[in-house]
């Protein structure tokens, strides 16, 4: 009788295969999926097999991670892979191989089966001789905002040059390194690098740069930025919600709600909507939404209020950005259409001007003048007609810039017109007006005088303005006298540095610089127009002149200038 003694080394237990190591994460409720559309056939993939899927990675309040598909801003191209080999999120690595061809499921999971995997590393450093200093490849994805010194500079700077999925390694010296929350301590390190996976990121831009206007991208359009996004003059399609920034985000108005799901029409550039509406979404691509908080100056502050917004309140708005049309050109249209063309956009223009909104009335009457240079009129009639449109809309600008304060810029825009029509009596108007507020009286007074010559019937507005004209020539010769006062009150020999002293004492020592070169400023164009001085003997001549040359000259004048 046989006998079968034990072995004395017991077979040893195999260790678990990573096909069970994977199961074991597996728990109840960890993943759970949702049928949207049947598919069809037997058959489901198994390890080995090559897949080719489209695939939208959600958070469960609705903001995209990734997607394949246009319109959630993927390129369209379905994602190929081989399961088991590649390298895939644990959920979709056990929910793809329940599916048919051609089904539609939602799969939702817990941390542990997407991003929060073990294998799925985000972001680890390792110092210049290999020593592992951090590693976060465990939870949710390390996210943090850029320029708000939450990460090295160095690292900050190696990932704003990233794309989306996208893995590397950034190396970075110890003069681009910082203590922060990622790395409490940087003793004795002289270069890490950093191995970071850019899973998702979501646009942030402060449009006036000053962190009161921000817009947040919560879901991808469609195309590229800039070169798809609204351009002026468009006509947009949006849906938006109006929100109050408090706890309970009260909103007041939502157009699904108050206008019977129809979406918001508007035409970008004619200041149909708040100034920071329209600012973000022309930074909007089609389909994208986006939320934007705005400041009360660039919102309800100067356009008519909601009754539940209250005056001087920061609202938000998260818009989306259905679609919009660009402006037609002229491509095809004969004479007469592109010119009642021309005065739609003129007489848009016009409102806006007369609403104060120079900026805008320009830009549209700038859009026209862009255009005219691809205009070819036929015949003597419809050259004379475009020629004398193209003048007024010149003028018009000009009346801009000299609504806007840019007086120097009016009088160029005028000079347009003149060089093709010396003797056009409303911009010779024009010009001399935007003269007379830069304080160029001689130059003002020459075109009031020139209009009265080419045009008997413009008498009365040329004696207005040169009436004016006297006016300020006699005021600025007041504030003259006033700022020189007492100048002159000294003996002949101590007239040079008693007037550099009355200059220091006439000012409060606490003024600032700008209110000296303000009173330079002001003293160099009210002095040019002071008319000569009245003889003077020979005596005061060759003692008082001579002084008084230096003391000008001190002051910065030259010898052109006349004695108040």
């Amino acid at each position: 009788m046989a006998v079968i003694e034990e072995s004395d080394n017991p077979q040893k237990k195999k260790p678990p295969s990573e096909d069970e190591k994977r199961r074991k994460k597996i728990t109840p409720g960890s993943l759970m999926k949702a049928l949207i559309r049947p598919g069809a056939g037997e058959s489901t993939p198994s390890d080995g097999d090559q897949i080719m899927y489209h695939c939208t990675i959600r958070t469960l309040d609705g903001v995209i991670v990734e997607s394949t598909r246009p319109e959630f801003g993927g390129n369209g191209i379905p994602k190929r892979q081989v399961l088991g080999k590649s390298k895939i999120l644990l959920g979709l690595l056990e929910g793809i191989p329940t599916m048919l061809h051609g089904e539609v499921a939602m799969f939702k999971m817990k941390p542990e089966m997407h991003y929060g995997e073990e294998k799925c590393p985000l972001i680890s450093g390792t110092s210049g001789d290999g020593k592992i200093l951090f590693a976060r490849t465990t939870g949710e994805p390390f996210l943090f905002t850029f320029g708000k010194s939450e990460i090295p500079k160095g690292l900050e700077m190696g990932i704003g040059t990233m794309a989306k999925g996208e893995k590397a390694v950034i190396y970075v010296m110890k003069e681009y390194l910082a203590e922060c929350t990622l790395i409490p301590s940087i003793k004795d390190i002289s270069e890490i690098h950093f191995e970071v996976e850019l899973v998702h990121f979501v646009q942030v831009r402060d449009v006036l740069g000053d962190g009161r206007l921000i817009k947040r991208r919560l879901h991808d359009g469609r195309g590229e930025f800039p070169m798809d996004c609204p351009l002026h003059d468009s006509l947009l399609h949006v849906h938006y919600r109006g929100m109050l920034p408090d706890e309970a985000k009260t909103i007041f108005y939502d157009t699904r709600v108050h206008n019977s799901n129809q979406p918001l029409e508007f035409r970008s550039g004619e200041g149909l909507v708040p100034e920071g509406f329209e600012m973000c979404t022309r930074l909007m691509l089609p389909g994208e939404i986006a939320l934007v908080t705005c400041p009360p100056d660039y919102a309800y502050d100067k356009f008519p209020r909601p009754s539940e917004v209250p005056p001087g309140a920061y609202v938000q708005w998260e818009i989306e950005l259905l679609d919009y049309e660009k402006q037609k050109d002229w491509t095809g249209f004969n004479f007469r259409e592109i010119m009642n063309d021309v005065d739609k956009i003129k007489g848009t223009g016009n409102r806006l001007f007369k609403q104060g909104k120079y900026e805008l009335a320009k830009a549209k009457y700038e859009h026209v003048l862009r255009e005219f240079n691809h205009v070819n009129p036929q015949d003597d009639e419809e050259g004379k007609e475009f020629s004398d449109m193209r003048n007024l809309v010149n003028l018009n600008v000009a009346a801009c810039w000299l609504k806007m304060g840019e007086f120097r810029k009016s009088i160029e825009t005028c000079n347009k017109v003149l060089d093709t029509n010396p003797f056009h009596v409303k911009a010779l108007y024009r010009r001399g007006m935007a003269s007379l507020a830069a304080g160029s009286f001689d130059e003002a007074r020459a075109d009031f005088n020139q209009m009265m010559t080419v045009d008997k019937s413009s008498e009365a507005s040329a004696k207005a303005a040169l009436l004016k004209l006297k006016k300020e020539e006699q005021e600025t010769h007041r504030r003259a006298r006033e700022q020189f006062k007492g100048l002159f009150d000294k003996k002949p020999g101590e007239i040079s540095e008693a007037g550099l002293v009355d200059e220091i004492r006439g000012s409060d020592e606490d003024a600032d610089e700008e209110e000296e070169e303000e009173k330079e400023r002001l003293l160099e164009a009210d002095t040019a127009t002071v008319p000569p001085p009245p003889p003077r003997s020979r005596f005061l001549s060759n003692v008082w002149w001579p002084s008084a040359r230096k003391l000008f000259g001190n002051l910065g004048l030259n010898s052109r200038c006349a004695i108040l």
